[in-house]
C-alpha cells in the first residue's frame, strides 16, 4: 500500500479557509476492494484506533509536558474504549479531538487552544475518476495564535510528517480487513 504526500484537496471543507492557516499538509492512500463504499463514521472510528504504538507513547509524553504550560491534553482517556459508543457526530469528542464537521465523505476534527488551533480532515473519495478504486486523504491545517504555538509546533512538525502517513496506512489496513 502506497501513501503519498499530495496537494491540499480542493474537495475538502478545509480548503475554503486554507489561506488562513499557517501550516497545511495532505497525504493520500488508495483502498483496495473493487470500489467498496466505506461509511464515514467507520473511517472516523478507524482514525481513533489506528495510531502506531510509538505515536501513542509520544502523545502521552506530549500531554505530560504541555500540561505544565496549561495547554489542553484531552485527559488520560483510552480512545479505543471511547469509540465504542462514538457516532462521529458534530460536537462529539474523543480525547483531545472534537468533531467540527461531518458530511457523507468527510469528517473534520481538531481542537482550539490558546497557542494554536488545528484541524484534521479525513476525506474519502469514492470511485475516484470513474475508476474502481477509492482514496482516503488525511489533511492537517494549523493556525498559530502566538509565539508559544510556533514554538510548540517546531518539534511536532517532523514527527507529524511521520505519524500521519503511518496512521493512514493503519486506517486503510483496518478498513480493508473489515470488508473481507
Amino acid at each position: 500500500m502506497k501513501i503519498k504526500k499530495i496537494e491540499f484537496p480542493a474537495a475538502s471543507i478545509l480548503s475554503q479557509g486554507k489561506e488562513k492557516f499557517d501550516y497545511a499538509d495532505s497525504f493520500e492512500g488508495e483502498l483496495g476492494g473493487n470500489g467498496q463504499n466505506f461509511d464515514i463514521t467507520q473511517i472516523g472510528k478507524a482514525f481513533f484506533t489506528s495510531g502506531p504504538k510509538w505515536g501513542k507513547k509520544m502523545f502521552a509524553f506530549r500531554n505530560k509536558v504541555v500540561r505544565l504550560f496549561g495547554l489542553k491534553t484531552g485527559g488520560e482517556t483510552d480512545a479505543v474504549k471511547e469509540t465504542d459508543n462514538f457516532t462521529c457526530e458534530v460536537g462529539e469528542r474523543v480525547g483531545l479531538f472534537k468533531i467540527f464537521s461531518k458530511t457523507s465523505n468527510e469528517i473534520v476534527i481538531g481542537e482550539d487552544d490558546k497557542h494554536l488551533d488545528f484541524r484534521v480532515s479525513l476525506l474519502f473519495d469514492k470511485n475516484r475518476s470513474g475508476k474502481d478504486e477509492n482514496s482516503l486523504m488525511i489533511s492537517t491545517a494549523v493556525k498559530f495564535h502566538n509565539w508559544l504555538g510556533v514554538l510548540y509546533f517546531l518539534p511536532v512538525r517532523p514527527f507529524h510528517k511521520l505519524i500521519v502517513p503511518a496512521m493512514l496506512k493503519n486506517i486503510i489496513g483496518k478498513l480493508e480487513s473489515t470488508k473481507q
